[in-house]
This record gives C-alpha cells, structure tokens and sequence, in this order.
C-alpha cells in the first residue's frame, strides 16, 4: 500500500506545464504548497520547495528564485512588491517573508476588505542575497535586503537591512558576529562538480 501521508513533489517535467515564467532544470516543489500567480514567478535551477509554503505574486507582484535554493516547509512569500532569493540562499522551516504590510499605526484602516484609498502599505522588494540562511519562523517585512553571505538567527524580525557576512538575531535584531566565508570554496568545488546543473 502506498504511504497516504506521503504528498509527495512536483518535479520540473510537472512543473513546466502548468504555467509558471520560468523553470530551471532540477526543481522540486510540495504538491500541497499554495501558489498563486504562476506566471510571476521564475525559478533557476536545483531549486526545492518544501510542504505546506504559501506562494502569493498576483497581480503586480512577482517571485525571482536563483539557483540552489531551498525554502523550507511552512513558509510564507508575500511578494506583492517582489521578493528575489539570490543563488545558495535559503528559508528554514515558517519563515514569513511580506513585500508589503499594513499600516498599524490607526492612521489608516487595515485588511484587504477595505479599499484602497482608506488603508496605508508598507511596501518595498525584499532581496535576499547570496549564501544568506534564514533560521526557522523569521520575519522579514518590506523594503529589506539581507547581504550576501548574512545569516538571520530563528525567531529573529527583520525589520531593516543587513550588511553583508554578518550574524544576527533576536527581536531587537542585533549583530553578533561576522560569518565565515569559507563556505565559498565548496560552492566553488560543487559547481566545478556539476557542470551543466
């Protein structure tokens, strides 16, 4: 008997048919993911996309993944001004990452049902740069840029931008480190490796 808990993944040869911009050569993505907006999404290649993450790009919105990305289960892409995930970037498990937030100041009314002139949007790309790891049920709200090589410790609201090899955490967000850049020997000797993926 097949395992019935088993979702199991959508593999490239699926994915190309059912209309997103663009998708690389070995993807993976949860059959019981939610995404909505396929054609304003692009996806590089060696790209895994794990159970139970929400993808939203409508409208004006749109979703660039690079290659050798990983998102982990749970997480949620709010892309309505753009989020880009450079290559050998990732997610851990329930990271939220929102390109656009309400306004929770009272200055403004608050929450889709409301039209548009009557609510405030925070707005603004989301850019995660290379070699950035985002540790499990992170918050990443609108306009920020995590600089290459930048690790964000779990549970961590990143409410502004990160320079670049740092290490992070907390709420308030502080700096504790610097990361090392050794990591980029292995990418280069697994990209030597594997010529053509």
């Amino acid at each position: 008997m097949k395992n019935p808990f088993e979702t199991g993944y959508y593999c490239e040869q699926d994915l190309k048919e059912i209309g997103f911009k663009s998708i690389g050569k070995n993807v993976r993505i949860a059959r019981n993911c939610t995404i909505m907006g396929l054609e304003n999404i692009s996806i590089g290649n060696n790209v895994i996309i794990d159970a139970y993450c929400t993808i939203v790009a409508v409208k004006e919105g749109f979703l660039d993944v690079g290659s050798y990305v990983h998102i982990g289960g749970y997480c949620l892409l709010s892309a309505g001004d753009g989020i880009v995930f450079h290559d050998f970037s990732g997610l851990s498990q329930g990271v939220k990452v929102y390109s656009r937030t309400d306004d929770y100041s009272g200055n403004f009314l608050t929450n889709p049902t409301v039209p548009e002139q009557y609510i405030g949007l925070k707005r603004g790309l989301v850019e995660i740069m290379p070699y950035v790891v985002v540790g499990a049920q992170s918050v990443i709200l609108p306009g920020v840029n995590i600089g290459e090589g930048s690790s964000v410790g779990a549970l961590t609201l990143v409410s502004r931008s990160l320079p670049e090899w740092g290490i992070f955490l907390g709420n308030p967000l502080r700096r504790i480190g610097d990361r090392s850049k050794d990591l980029l020997k292995f990418r280069n000797q697994l990209l030597g490796s594997h010529k053509g993926l």
